[in-house]
C-alpha cells in the first residue's frame, strides 16, 4: 500500500498515517488539516471497533518469548550450590541435615558387625540434640531400628506363621524397652501379655522383681525403666540398632534371637540444669515360640529362653528397679569395673555378667 496524499499535495507516510489516526480515536491528535476521505473511512471504523480491531498485516503483533529470567536464577544457584558441594561437600551435610544427622544412616543391620562404629567427633549432647557426637545420631528411630528377617517355614510353623511370630517378638522389644509409659516407670503390661504365663520361673521372676527388685531379681532384666522423680526424657526419640533372628529350637519350636542396642537421653526430671546424659542398654532376648502340641502355652505368646544385657550409664548400688543415670550434680556411687564400648555390636553381649549384675564404664557414650 503507498502513501497517503495531503490535500496539498503533500504526502504523509503509512506510520504517521497510523498514528494520526489513533491519536484522533483518542481525541489527542491535531488535525491542522482535513483528512482523506480514506482516512475519515478507517477512522469511522476504528471508532466504531473499540477492541485491537481486525487481524491483519498492520494489526498483527508478533509473539515475543516470555523472558524467563527465574530459569536464569535458578540455574545460577544450581551452579553455585554445585561449585560449593564440590569445594566443601561436608559443610553443605552439615547445613541440611544439623549434627544430628551429619553421618548418613548405615545399612539396615543383618549380619554380626566385624567392627565398631568410627569414632565421631566428641560433642557434648544438649537439649535440642541430645544424639549430638554420638554413633547413635546416625541410627533409626524407634522400632524402625529393629531389622526383621524375611520368614520362612521353621519346625512346626509356616512361613506365615514365623513372619507373625517375628512381628511378635518386635512387638515385644517395643513394649519392654520403647514404650513411653514403661520407660516413666509404669508396669510393662502390654510386654508382660506376650509372655507365656505358663512359664513359672518366669512369672515367679516378675512378680518378684517389681515388688522387691534385687540383684537376683531386677526387671531391668528384660525391661528399660526410668524413675519420673529422677529422670526425665529428653524429646521423643530413643536410638535404636540390631536385629531378630531365628532357627529351629528345641521340640521342634521356632526360636528367634534378639540383640537390639537402646540409646536413651535423660536429664533430670527437677529441671536443674541443661545437662544430658546417654543411658544405653543392648540387650539379647533368646525366645521359643513353641508347639502346643508339646509345651503348654497359650496362643499368641512365647517363652524366654535366655536374657543377658549390657548398660552404660545406668546408675550403679542397691538395685530399685529403675536406671539411675550418673548426673553431674548428684551424689552416686561413681560407675566402675570392666571397659566397654556400648556402641560397638561387633563384641558380645554381657561383658558385666550375664545378668548385668556389674557396672560397666563406657569408653565413649
Amino acid at each position: 500500500m503507498g502513501a497517503g496524499k495531503e490535500p496539498d499535495g503533500s504526502s504523509r507516510s503509512d506510520e504517521e498515517w497510523d498514528r494520526f489516526l489513533r491519536e484522533s480515536v483518542a481525541g489527542t491528535a491535531d488535525s491542522p488539516k482535513e483528512p482523506s476521505a480514506r482516512a475519515r473511512d478507517v477512522a469511522k471504523r476504528l471508532r466504531e471497533e473499540p477492541g485491537p480491531g481486525p487481524e491483519g498485516w498492520r494489526s498483527y503483533t508478533p509473539a515475543r518469548p516470555k523472558r524467563r529470567t527465574g530459569w536464569y536464577v535458578v540455574g545460577l544457584l544450581a551452579s553455585l550450590m554445585l561449585l560449593v558441594v564440590a569445594l566443601a561437600p561436608g559443610r553443605i551435610v552439615d547445613l541440611f541435615a544439623g549434627d544430628d544427622s551429619a553421618s548418613p544412616p548405615p545399612s539396615p543391620e543383618t549380619a554380626s558387625p566385624t567392627e565398631a562404629p568410627a569414632e565421631v567427633a566428641a560433642q557434648r549432647p544438649t537439649l535440642d540434640e541430645p544424639f549430638r557426637g554420638s554413633p547413635a545420631a546416625s541410627w533409626a528411630s524407634g522400632a524402625a531400628g529393629i531389622t526383621v528377617p524375611k520368614a520362612g517355614a521353621v519346625g512346626w510353623m509356616s512361613a506365615a506363621e514365623v513372619e507373625r511370630a517375628l512381628a511378635r517378638s518386635r512387638d515385644f522389644l517395643v513394649a519392654s524397652g520403647l514404650d513411653r509409659a514403661v520407660l516413666r516407670g509404669e508396669r510393662p503390661e502390654k510386654a508382660i501379655a506376650l509372655i507365656n504365663p505358663h512359664q513359672k520361673d518366669v512369672q515367679d521372676f516378675l512378680r518378684t522383681s517389681f515388688r522387691t527388685p534385687s540383684e537376683k531379681n531386677d526387671p531391668l532384666f528384660l525391661f528399660s525403666r526410668f524413675q519420673s522423680s529422677h529422670t526425665h526424657l529428653v524429646g521423643d526419640v530413643v536410638k535404636t540398632w540390631g536385629r531378630l533372628t531365628y532357627r529351629e529350637g528345641e521340640r521342634d519350636a521356632l526360636q528367634v534371637t534378639a540383640d537390639i542396642t537402646f540409646v536413651y537421653p535423660v536429664t533430670r526430671a527437677d529441671g536443674g540444669g541443661d545437662e544430658v546424659v546417654r543411658t544405653i542398654v543392648r540387650r539379647e532376648l533368646v525366645l521359643s515360640w513353641d508347639d502346643p502340641d508339646k509345651v503348654i502355652t497359650e496362643p499368641g505368646t512365647f517363652s524366654i529362653v535366655s536374657y543377658k544385657y549390657d548398660v552404660t550409664n545406668g546408675g550403679c548400688g542397691a538395685p530399685t528397679g529403675y536406671f539411675t543415670p550418673p548426673f553431674d550434680t548428684d551424689d552416686q556411687t561413681t560407675e566402675t569395673g570392666p571397659e566397654i564400648d556400648p556402641y560397638d555390636r561387633s563384641a558380645p553381649v554381657g561383658q558385666a555378667g550375664s545378668a548385668g549384675d556389674e557396672c560397666v564404664r563406657a569408653t565413649r557414650s
